[in-house]
């Protein structure tokens, strides 16, 4: 006599990203309370998040108050950069982790006084793919894309040009040594993308800064 099979039902999780995407949207429902502008700064690591943020204080503190959560796998390097710039300024070290969520800046508030900040920057870890996927609560995503990274990202890694608001182009000061082309990323980017606001920049000299800082203040 045949035993008797017991068949298990197997649950599908549809959408592994909805208990974000409702953190992050609670997150976003505390940033408007306190009337300040999130931004979900992107990139690949050494693109140069953190010098933009830099320059970007630098231009703005005088007439906004900023505030920086700083994203990195480990260490507080960035986050001691930032801090000397006289901001408010939170480290998270996701342990291992290739990208923020919803969770991870929520955790940051307790450290923030969000009702003293106009502007917040989220710099999340250096990755070209996963911070992409999960929302944090922010108003826009802009990402950086260096020179040296080469021009065919675009086509390569669609799904962050395709959610960010704004690509900054850096270390345009190096062009004359390396072989890209900047007509080539900005057609590449207005394919994936075509409402991307493209600035091209270096915070190595300064150069286009004020036209990212101005944008922002108009955003703001």
């Amino acid at each position: 006599m045949r035993e008797k099979q017991t068949v298990m039902k197997i649950e599908v999780v549809r959408n592994i990203l909805e208990a974000n995407d409702r953190i992050a949207l609670e997150n976003r429902a505390i940033f408007d309370s306190n009337a300040l502008l999130a931004v979900n700064l992107m990139s690949s690591p050494g693109a140069g998040k953190t010098s933009l943020l830099e320059r970007t204080i630098d231009n703005l503190k005088s007439e906004l108050n900023l505030g920086v959560i700083e994203g990195d796998i480990q260490s507080s390097h960035d986050a001691e950069r930032v801090a000397k710039k006289g901001i408010q300024v939170v480290q998270i070290n996701t342990g291992g982790a290739c990208h923020l969520d919803g969770n991870m800046v929520r955790n940051a508030f307790e450290k923030l006084d969000l009702s003293l900040i106009n502007l917040l920057i989220i710099e999340n870890v250096g990755n070209l793919v996963c911070p992409a996927e999960f929302k944090v609560g922010e108003h826009f995503k802009a990402m950086i894309l260096s020179v040296t990274e080469g021009d065919d990202k675009p086509s390569k890694y669609p799904l962050m040009f395709r959610e960010s608001e704004a690509l900054l182009i850096n270390k345009i000061d190096l062009l004359p040594y390396v072989d890209t082309s900047l007509d080539r990323i900005r057609e590449e980017s207005l394919k994936v993308n075509p409402g991307l606001v493209i600035f091209e920049i270096s915070c190595k000299t300064g150069q286009g800064i004020m036209e990212w800082c101005r944008w922002l203040r108009e955003k703001i």
